[in-house]
């Protein structure tokens, strides 16, 4: 895995873990199926990777399949920050 993509996935666990800071996201494979994470975490989850990584994610890609876990919230970091 490139080394930019670890420092990002580094970096959501985090911000997931100041949201949430009682769940073992690196143990999920689906965050919200897990009930990890409900819409009104998503909304607060969006605004702080697009301020952490100065990106503006847009509503299109707000799907749950971008946010089942640490892999796909990093591959959509990955997208607007390249």
């Amino acid at each position: 895995m490139p080394e930019n993509i670890q420092l990002i996935m580094k970096e959501i666990i985090k911000i997931l873990s100041e949201i949430r800071p009682d769940e073992n996201y690196e143990a999920s494979d689906n965050f919200i199926v897990d009930g990890l994470l409900d819409s009104f975490d998503l909304v607060v989850l969006v605004s702080e990777l697009d301020s952490y990584f100065s990106i503006s994610i847009e509503g299109t890609d707000i799907l749950p399949e971008n946010f089942e876990n640490i892999d796909s919230i990093s591959m959509l970091v990955k997208k607007y920050t390249e």
